[in-house]
């Protein structure tokens, strides 16, 4: 029989793992994308729309306070730098080696759980982040070296991480729609304020997509895999701890894997195969841990 806290959990467990679902089918269309669009570019226009589209489904029920556009604008520049940290390290490293060290979020989030909010992190928890750990090296790593595109992606690793964390403090029941939508705001700001920087995106001012199916990639990248997981991601934190939300997280290159097989005409190898094993076991692993007592955040919030 599961537990009252562990069935509480299967709910935000489910949309953290469709929100990976979602982020993972998104690779191997960007890849085919910013042969066409710069990359600053693409994030510009994809949470442009993705803020957008909040907005106006939304609108009725966004309930904004100071203190939720605070929160909310922190949380954006957070996610915001991460996104565009790892774009600037991506141009001086590979996809794979990106997307490993990014990947390192797993093992950040509980460092910066238990020194910011004072987190226990029992070993069960530790040896899960560990098995993260290696599953993300098993499916990306093909060599590995240290120069600037890693200390560059490590960076946005650990901004991942500080998002995640702080998501996990701020984000409550009530919040969700709001923070959400000032999140994509502030992303969408800061990544337009990018791609218009000289040398970041094109020399012609922002790129738009020219091509019926290209619009359809950006829409999809920004209403699906914007706009609606980042509700889903922001529902969910505000019922699991940070480190669970991580190590859960770490699913996203195992559906990268298994879309690029699926839809990308990659062949399915043996590494794909125990990498996504060694994230699954992860998985099994943090739910066999022990829960701390759920706060109650609903009354830290001014209306």
């Amino acid at each position: 029989m599961l537990s009252r806290g562990t069935r509480a959990e299967l709910g935000p467990l489910a949309a953290l793992l469709a929100v990976t679902a979602i982020w993972g089918s998104t690779f191997f269309l960007i890849k085919d994308l910013v042969t066409r669009i710069p990359v600053i570019d693409m994030l510009a226009v994809r949470f442009t729309l993705a803020a957008l589209a909040l907005a106006l489904l939304a609108a009725p029920r966004l309930r904004l306070t100071r203190q939720l556009i605070g929160h909310g604008v922190v949380l954006g520049l957070l996610y915001g730098g991460a996104q565009i940290l790892q774009t600037l390290g991506l141009a001086h490293t590979s996809a794979s080696t990106s997307g490993f060290v990014t990947g390192l979020y797993v093992v950040a989030t509980p460092l910066l759980a238990a020194l910011v909010l004072k987190i226990r992190i029992g070993a069960t928890t530790w040896l899960a982040v560990l098995l993260a750990g290696f599953g993300l090296g098993v499916l990306s790593l093909h060599g590995f070296s240290i120069g600037f595109g890693e200390l560059l992606t490590l960076a946005a690793a650990v901004v991942y991480a500080a998002h995640i964390v702080a998501l996990s403090k701020i984000s409550t029941r009530a919040t969700v729609l709001g923070l959400s939508f000032v999140q994509l705001a502030t992303i969408a700001v800061l990544c337009t304020g990018a791609a218009l920087w000289p040398t970041a995106g094109s020399p012609t001012g922002i790129v738009l997509p020219d091509r019926p199916t290209d619009w359809l990639l950006v829409i999809y990248l920004g209403v699906l895999a914007g706009a609606v997981t980042m509700v889903l991601q922001t529902w969910a934190q505000a019922r699991v701890e940070p480190t669970r939300a991580a190590v859960i997280m770490a699913m996203e290159p195992v559906w990268a894997a298994a879309f690029a097989v699926a839809l990308g005409g990659e062949s399915l190898t043996l590494r794909m195969i125990i990498g996504g094993l060694a994230i699954l076991s992860a998985m099994y692993l943090v739910e066999l841990a022990p829960r701390r007592p759920t706060r109650n955040r609903e009354q830290e919030y001014a209306t």
